[in-house]
């Protein structure tokens, strides 16, 4: 049985016990308020013992009472928008049923899940109709009873009023808030029910770091703020993986290598360079998982424009539907393996030793300097790197050293390119040019990249129709067409790195 989502736009206030529910007729749009439902609400909330969800924004919970009883998921809020997951409540009370937990298994890993609340909402909702007769929005008079479960046994209550958008647009909310303001409400402070619950036992929200702040500085500051920021980049992408969603392999994989060379660009603040170099081993091994989906969907991709750009009397035999059936299975396989890599020990362990890392860093007194003074070091190194890697390309002989050099120094260029990025915040101007002008030897080298493994796939294609009795001649075809768009390359690449300029670098 599939998981239903829904999408609720919603806004939440926090009111007096006394306080008298407005009139909703007096707002534009609204035509008519419907009759007020009574409804007896309760729900039992789950979550790690060390509420991981909670801590996330995440809501889990098994509602029972109204229309919409079953299991509940809620993640993040964005603005007034969170995406709710549900099922239906089945014979289960106590094990929240593993499908619904499939869009944060990176949040709960292989934890078990437990009860950490129960709450009770005696409810008076009210819909909120235009002239046509449309639902609006649905008002929500809730007195609220909490009790804490296995974290201990506090007690709380409160009242709340809460908007919910069904045809009604946010223009309608900001009327309703404003409303409701007069009336002497104010929005709510917690995110969640949940979260006013539990709130003697979660840390406090974390504040939001801005530019100014960042400019000024520690380096460990810095880098905290930096890999913090791509967890939560390689946890989005988890999920939006594990959903099938579009392009989100890819971007997982570049969430994983972002934090791989934050490590080896920073490497030198941490105190225990042995676990960074083994997080980084690991986040390499995930870089790897994560690869032949997204290398399988780029190379069918690129090898039938390919064929699609060739003249019809020079392609012979059913090219495009052989590539495309044996890409699209590699690609449909290579996803089967990667999700089984994500539900594995060694994926939750790399997710928890990335958790501590940013929790409790551990630096060396450099990383107490400022970040303004130590990253122009850093950068340099890293540009040293990249100097050296083309030294090597300067000396390889054609041919399989050569493909090599390149590829090594477009990984270099990579690292220099989200170094610089990285530094942004701090260095300000000249860091972003520095990013954008090695950017563009990345994309030139990564496009000769892409021509070795096409090349190396075509060749094979070829020799199979040989060997089994097929005209080989478009495989051979398109093979010189990418040998050409390689060579291309290598001139752009030579064209980008003589405008590149990384000499003084470290005093700019």
């Amino acid at each position: 049985m599939a998981n239903d989502s829904w999408t609720e736009v919603e806004r939440t206030f926090d009111v007096d016990a006394a306080t008298v529910l407005p009139t909703m007729v007096d707002v534009d749009g609204v035509a008519r308020v419907g009759q007020a439902v009574e409804l007896e609400l309760e729900a039992v909330y789950f979550d790690t013992v060390d509420l991981d969800l909670t801590r996330r924004g995440v809501t889990v919970r098994r509602r029972t009472g109204g229309a919409d009883a079953g299991w509940h998921l809620k993640l993040p809020r964005v603005g007034d928008t969170r995406i709710e997951v549900r099922r239906p409540l089945g014979r289960a009370t106590r094990t929240v049923p593993p499908p619904l937990l499939e869009p944060v298994r990176a949040m709960v890993r292989d934890r078990r899940l437990v009860p950490v609340a129960r709450i009770a909402t005696r409810r008076r909702e009210r819909a909120l109709l235009d002239a046509d007769g449309a639902v609006l929005a649905h008002v929500c008079d809730d007195h609220v009873r909490t009790e804490q479960l296995h974290l201990g046994d506090r007690v709380d209550e409160w009242r709340e009023w809460e908007v919910e958008l069904v045809a009604g647009d946010h223009t309608l909310l900001d009327r309703v808030e404003e409303l409701f303001r007069d009336a002497g409400a104010e929005p709510a402070q917690a995110t969640s029910k949940l979260a006013r619950t539990l709130a003697d036992h979660l840390p406090p929200a974390p504040s939001r770091t801005r530019k100014k702040e960042l400019r000024r500085s520690t380096a460990g500051a810095a880098v905290t703020h930096r890999l913090d920021r791509q967890v939560d980049r390689l946890l989005a992408q988890d999920r939006r993986v594990r959903s099938g969603e579009e392009g989100s392999v890819h971007k997982m994989r570049i969430a994983a290598r972002r934090l791989r060379s934050a490590l080896k660009t920073y490497g030198p603040l941490f105190d225990d360079a042995t676990a960074t170099d083994s997080l980084g081993q690991e986040l390499r091994w995930l870089g790897q998982a994560l690869a032949p989906a997204r290398d399988a969907q780029v190379l069918r991709e690129r090898l039938i424009e390919l064929v699609a750009a060739e003249p019809d009397h020079l392609v012979l035999g059913p090219v495009a539907a052989v590539i495309d059936d044996d890409l699209r299975a590699a690609e449909r396989d290579a996803r089967e393996a990667t999700l089984v890599a994500l539900e594995g020990q060694r994926y939750f362990r790399l997710l928890d030793a990335l958790d501590e890392l940013v929790q409790a860093p551990s630096f060396t007194a450099e990383a107490e300097k400022a970040a303004r003074k130590v990253f122009p070091r850093l950068l340099h190194r890293d540009a040293k790197r990249l100097r050296r890697s083309v030294k090597e390309v300067r000396r390889a002989e054609s041919g399989e050293k050569h493909d090599v050099a390149l590829h090594d120094a477009r990984k270099k260029a990579k690292r220099l390119r989200y170094a610089a990025e990285s530094m942004t915040p701090v260095l300000g101007k000249r860091a972003d040019e520095l990013a954008a002008s090695v950017k563009v030897i990345q994309r030139v080298l990564g496009q000769f990249q892409d021509t070795v493994m096409s090349r190396r796939v075509l060749r094979d294609y070829g020799a199979r129709a040989h060997v089994e009795g097929h005209n080989g001649f478009t495989y051979g075809r398109l093979h010189m067409l990418e040998e050409a768009r390689a060579e291309a390359a290598v001139r752009e690449f030579d064209d980008a790195w003589t405008r590149l300029s990384l000499k003084g670098l470290r005093r700019r």
